[in-house]
């Protein structure tokens, strides 16, 4: 699963609001909703990864959803 690749398109402005969006929860660790424009982009995203991912409908979801996360984490750092 690592390896795959899934490809989600955004006109300049959708990648615009979302960056916005993504960098004001950089800086203050908030996911808040600002304009009604970020709400219609997270749904756009979030209807455009339903239509090309497979494995919210797999039986065993929790588990692929689990290994994901394991997958994208940052390494844990032993000092």
């Amino acid at each position: 699963m690592a390896n795959e690749r899934v490809s989600v398109e955004l006109t300049s402005s959708e990648a615009l609001v979302l960056f916005e969006f993504l960098a004001r929860f950089s800086n203050d660790d908030s996911l808040k909703i600002e304009d009604q424009a970020e709400e219609r982009i997270l749904g756009n995203l979030f209807a455009s990864l339903e239509s090309v991912l497979v494995e919210p409908l797999a039986g065993n979801y929790q588990d692929l959803l689990e290994k994901a996360r394991c997958e994208v984490r940052d390494p844990v750092s032993s000092i």
